[in-house]
């Protein structure tokens, strides 16, 4: 019996089903609750709000972070210490500077929010294209990652950027802006539209990651280095599509 195939499906299964909390949690405040909370008065928010929010940002952010950490664990049984790395190339400077590139981009990402997103978002989200864009030539065409290499440290990198949202940008200010519900005063408007861009940002990352997820079943692009940032384009207008839609669905 193969203990690595043992533990590679143990964390796989734990892996889905916490992303499955995660990404759903997302899509619920980001396409129900945030087109259901402007229809209720100040009183009523007093009552729902510090009962609802609460449980639902529990499972919100313990499916983040078990995601993140199966994943890293997948990463490193699966690819690292399963030698599927690379195609025709072994460990350089290149490859180790971009696997800590994946790591670190968190930081790379909220300095680019603070600094230029404060002034133009639109600019911010451009850069960080070109960012990807530039993150996968780099691994496909420079440190020859395979195919499924590729995928996997984008989807890495993605998932590491949301899950650093939802622990110290979302969480935190949600805390505070429960509590200033909870006590019948109008939260930080600062504080509301910070958590309200992270989270909507994590909802345009969530479809490219899923794609990077599947990679094993897409391996047909893999001649083609564009395909995932062109698939990061795609999913981004796909999600831009459902927030319309989302906004237009009415209770009865």
């Amino acid at each position: 019996m193969n203990a690595m195939a043992i533990l590679e499906s143990f964390f796989r299964w734990i892996h889905i089903g916490a992303g499955v909390v995660w990404i759903g949690h997302l899509y619920f405040f980001n396409w129900v609750n945030a087109n259901f909370a402007p229809t209720m008065d100040g009183p009523t928010k007093q009552k729902v709000v510090p009962e609802l929010m609460p449980r639902a940002l529990y499972w919100f952010r313990w499916g983040a972070a078990f995601t993140w950490i199966t994943g890293l664990l997948l990463l490193l049984l699966v690819f690292y210490h399963g030698g599927i790395m690379f195609e025709g190339a072994s460990w350089g400077p290149a490859a180790m500077a971009l696997v800590a590139f994946t790591f670190l981009a968190p930081f790379f990402y909220d300095m680019l929010i603070k600094s230029v997103g404060t002034k133009n978002v639109m600019a911010a989200i451009a850069i960080g294209y070109l960012v990807i864009v530039g993150f996968v030539f780099a691994m496909s065409q420079v440190a020859h990652f395979g195919y499924r290499a590729t995928n996997i440290h984008v989807g890495a990198m993605l998932g590491s950027i949301m899950a650093f949202n939802v622990w110290f940008r979302i969480w935190p200010a949600q805390q505070k802006i429960v509590a200033a519900i909870k006590g019948g005063t109008a939260p930080d408007a600062a504080l509301v539209a910070s958590a309200g861009l992270r989270s909507k940002q994590n909802t345009y990352m969530s479809l490219p990651l899923l794609w990077t997820m599947m990679s094993a079943h897409s391996t047909w692009a893999s001649q083609w280095w564009f395909v995932l940032p062109a698939v990061v384009l795609l999913g981004w207008w796909i999600i831009k599509m459902l927030f319309k839609r989302a906004s237009k669905v009415k209770g009865f």
